[in-house]
């Protein structure tokens, strides 16, 4: 272990902590007072806009954060990220994902990128252009992905997200869930000789992939196709090629996958490849680009003006001054309702850790709680805790200017409401005004007094805006890569290993011995006493006497 005093004892720590039990002028002051406020906390990077005016922040609170990166050796960090240290120390290896999106060429690991990116290019025109087709030779018009975690939800959101470019010759589907309804449900109204099944397991061996496979291999040879069809209806992404092989697929069909990827940074990879059959190769480089504009605006602009760094560094500041332990994330663009669910293993499996890297309890709390949905849908749940709940909660928006939607006036409405609900949590509502507005409407003093204060809402509340012209693939690119960046810079404010995921292995080995228990009928003497009671219920019904 290393007994290098903790940055939570630093000088810099002690000052954001005191600064944030300091009373700050309410948000509506700060912008009263600083006409300049909403140009001097903005951005500008590889076509996204950040306005992160409508935070609790001022410029001395902003200094004492890069103060604190700094002493962190942030730049530093960064430059070790992208030089390709073994900053995954547990695991000794590099994060590389990054290289997925470069356009070099000159190292071996580049190489090895842009050979993977040319034979997935050529796989996904085969299948385009009708030259790879399934079982009699019907056209392929459907894609099955099955995989699960960063081989199901990274693909699966940028997808969904992309449906303006979705290609006119085939769809494509996502099974994760071991749940066999998952992919009976995805099957059913299905045709065996034009699917085509992605299997994406770096390992092959990962339980629920595996489960799912062997059941789409059976539903494709119970439909009259032949085993020696099978590598027409299947390929694969792993690293696994032996275990691939042995299911059906053709060596020259299995894609591959390295060990310097991590699961939830691998849509960049072949693991892209439904994205890629979805939206066309043009149209994947194109997210593959956005990504890399991103890489070099956080490898290269100065703190202060680091789009990664100053969210990272917000949210750093209400984690761990505010005691906020949740984040929303709300995107105002339907496509991306599946964002909140992606950033969700993004940020809790890189952060949920309760070390840092070198293995020292964490004298703070780690990564906090990401979660929320599609706008406007959450303004009629969730959003009245973010408005008057007692919990603090910052938030961000995401929006586009223009829309794929023949229907400007509705888009309008949509921008139009992403745009009050920030100013309303900026803002809120006194009591005065509440009474204002109850008399305004024709209600009694005393019943203008009796229900005021229930209408109060306190405002001050933060929240970050994240604007972009329109949501193609090179902007959703830059806009997951500034994810990443994000939680990579908050990994360093907490000294820890951003890129390891222990604590999904302990669920993994239990699960296995849960399931040889009720597979067999025999309960083990080690199991606690609720497992063994819930598990004796299921054995009771699969196992009956």
């Amino acid at each position: 272990m290393n007994t290098t005093a903790p940055l939570t004892h630093s000088e810099e720590w002690q000052q954001m902590t005191a600064l944030a039990a300091t009373a700050l002028p309410p948000l509506k002051e700060l912008f009263n007072s600083d006409p300049g406020r909403a140009q001097r906390y903005h951005l500008s990077a590889a076509g996204l806009q950040l306005d992160y005016s409508k935070n609790l922040l001022t410029d001395t609170i902003k200094q004492v954060l890069l103060q604190l990166a700094q002493r962190a050796g942030l730049q530093d960090k960064i430059d070790s990220l992208f030089r390709g240290d073994h900053i995954n120390n547990t695991e000794d290896r590099p994060a590389l994902h990054m290289l997925l999106r470069s356009p070099q060429h000159s190292t071996a690991r580049e190489q090895q990128v842009h050979a993977a990116l040319a034979s997935m290019e050529r796989f996904v025109g085969a299948v385009h252009e009708g030259q790879w087709r399934g079982y009699h030779s019907t056209p392929i018009k459907t894609v099955v992905n099955i995989g699960i975690g960063g081989s199901d939800l990274g693909p699966a959101m940028a997808y969904a997200a992309l449906t303006p470019f979705h290609s006119s010759r085939l769809q494509c589907h996502f099974v994760s869930n071991v749940d066999p309804v998952h992919l009976a449900q995805t099957l059913s109204t299905l045709q065996a000789s034009s699917t085509l099944f992605v299997i994406a397991s770096k390992t092959f061996t990962t339980v629920e992939t595996m489960q799912n496979a062997h059941a789409a291999r059976a539903w494709v040879l119970a439909s009259g196709i032949p085993e020696s069809a099978l590598p027409h209806h299947f390929v694969a992404v792993s690293a696994n090629t032996g275990k691939a092989a042995e299911f059906g697929i053709a060596a020259e069909h299995i894609f591959p996958m390295w060990d310097w990827v991590g699961g939830r940074y691998s849509l960049w990879s072949a693991i892209g490849l439904p994205i890629a059959l979805g939206i066309g190769m043009q149209n994947f480089r194109s997210l593959l680009h956005g990504a890399h504009l991103m890489d070099e605006h956080f490898r290269s602009a100065e703190p202060g003006q680091n789009m990664p760094v100053i969210m990272a560094l917000l949210t750093h500041w209400y984690y761990h001054g505010h005691n906020a332990h949740s984040h929303a994330v709300l995107p105002y663009l339907q496509n991306l309702y599946l964002l909140p669910a992606f950033l969700q293993q993004l940020d809790m499996e890189s952060l949920g850790k309760q070390v840092d890297q070198h293995g020292n309890t964490l004298q703070c709390q780690s990564g906090g709680i990401i979660w929320g949905s599609a706008g406007t849908n959450g303004q009629h749940s969730f959003h009245q805790l973010l408005h008057q709940g007692t919990r603090f909660i910052p938030a961000d928006f995401i929006c586009a200017i223009a829309s794929a939607s023949p229907q400007p006036q509705a888009h309008l409405q949509l921008l139009a409401n992403c745009f009050a609900q920030s100013q309303a949590l900026m803002a809120g509502l006194t009591l005065k005004q509440a009474t204002a507005e109850l008399l305004q409407q024709g209600k009694t003093p005393a019943q203008a007094a009796w229900l005021a204060p229930f209408k109060v809402c306190p405002g001050n509340r933060p929240s970050n805006t994240l604007l972009m012209q329109s949501l193609n693939p090179q902007t959703l690119g830059a806009l997951i890569a500034l994810y990443e960046h994000k939680v990579f810079v908050q990994s360093v404010l907490l000294d820890m290993n951003a890129f390891d995921q222990w604590g999904v292995e302990l669920g993994k080995t239990l699960g296995s011995g849960v399931f040889k228990a009720l597979s067999s009928g025999s309960l083990p003497t080690d199991f606690d006493a609720s497992t063994s009671a819930l598990a004796a219920q299921v054995i009771a019904h699969y196992h009956p006497h």
